[in-house]
C-alpha cells in the first residue's frame, strides 16, 4: 500500500474491495499492452448508458481523431470532484475537457501508450484506489504527498462533457451496494468498513462541481451533445 494512504474524505485505509477493483483494471491495461491494442473502451458492469450513447461516443472519437489530439485516457463516466477553476475545454473538439481530479472509473477509453504508462508506474508497490491513482498519474491529485511516490505524472487525460455513462444506483437508493467501500481493511480481514453508507455526505457534498467551475460554461453552446444533466452528483 502507498505509505500513509488514507481516503481524502473519510480518512480510512485501503479496503480489500478497492484492491480487487484495482486488479480488474490493471489486468485490462496489461491485456491492452500485450495485445498491442491501439485504443480500448473500458466499461464497468454497473453503469447506465446515456441516450444515443453509441452515436455520441463515435462522434466524439471522430472529432478527436480529426483534431489529431494526442490523448492517453478519456473518461466517459466519472464523478467530478470539487475544483477551483473550470476544466479547460479542448480546442477544436466539442464536448471534451481536460480532466481534473475525478472519482470513479465507470467508463473510459485508454490508448496503448496510456496503458503502458499506467503499468510502467508499478502501482502494486505503492497501491491506492484506482480512481485516486489515475488523477495522480495526470498530476491532478489534491494530496501532493501521494503524487511524490510517482515520478512520472504526465498521463494525457481528458473527459467527455457531458458524460456518457452514469451509475445505475447512487448512495442511499434502493438496490445500492458498494463492494469497494463496504468491505474489509486491506491488512485485517476482521475489520469491516461501511463508510460509503455512513458518510453519504461524501457523495452529496464532494461530488458537486464548485460554483465557480461549471464545465459547461467552457463549452460551445451550440454543441449537439451539451444537454443539461439532472444528475446533481455528476
Amino acid at each position: 500500500m502507498l505509505p500513509g494512504y488514507r481516503d481524502p474524505y473519510s480518512s480510512r485505509p485501503l479496503t480489500r474491495g478497492e484492491i480487487g477493483c484495482f486488479l480488474s483494471h490493471y489486468y485490462i491495461w496489461k491485456e491492452v499492452v500485450n495485445s498491442e491494442l491501439e485504443k480500448t473502451l473500458v466499461i464497468e458492469d454497473d453503469v447506465r448508458f446515456e441516450h444515443q450513447f453509441k452515436r455520441k461516443l463515435m462522434k466524439l472519437m471522430g472529432d478527436i481523431q480529426q483534431a489529431q489530439l494526442d490523448w492517453e485516457l478519456i473518461y466517459i463516466g466519472r464523478k467530478r470532484m470539487r475544483v477551483q477553476e473550470p476544466e479547460k475545454a479542448v480546442p477544436n473538439v466539442m464536448n471534451l475537457v481536460e480532466a481534473d481530479y475525478s472519482y470513479w472509473t465507470l467508463g473510459y477509453a485508454i490508448s496503448f501508450q496510456g496503458a503502458q504508462k499506467l503499468i510502467g508506474a508499478e502501482p502494486f508497490s505503492k497501491m491506492l484506489p484506482v480512481d485516486e491513482f489515475l488523477p495522480v498519474m495526470y498530476n491532478k491529485h489534491p494530496v501532493a504527498k501521494y503524487m511524490e511516490y510517482y515520478e512520472s505524472r504526465d498521463l494525457k487525460a481528458f473527459s467527455a462533457e457531458p458524460l456518457l455513462v452514469y451509475p445505475t444506483h447512487y448512495t442511499g437508493q434502493p438496490g445500492y451496494l458498494s463492494d469497494t467501500e463496504t468491505s474489509t481493511i486491506w491488512d485485517n480481514e476482521t475489520v469491516s468498513t461501511d463508510w460509503d453508507r455512513a458518510h453519504s455526505w461524501k457523495s452529496h457534498q464532494h461530488g458537486k462541481i464548485h460554483s465557480d467551475a461549471q464545465n459547461e460554461d467552457a463549452l460551445p453552446s451550440q454543441s449537439p451533445l451539451n444537454t443539461p444533466s439532472s444528475r446533481d452528483e455528476l
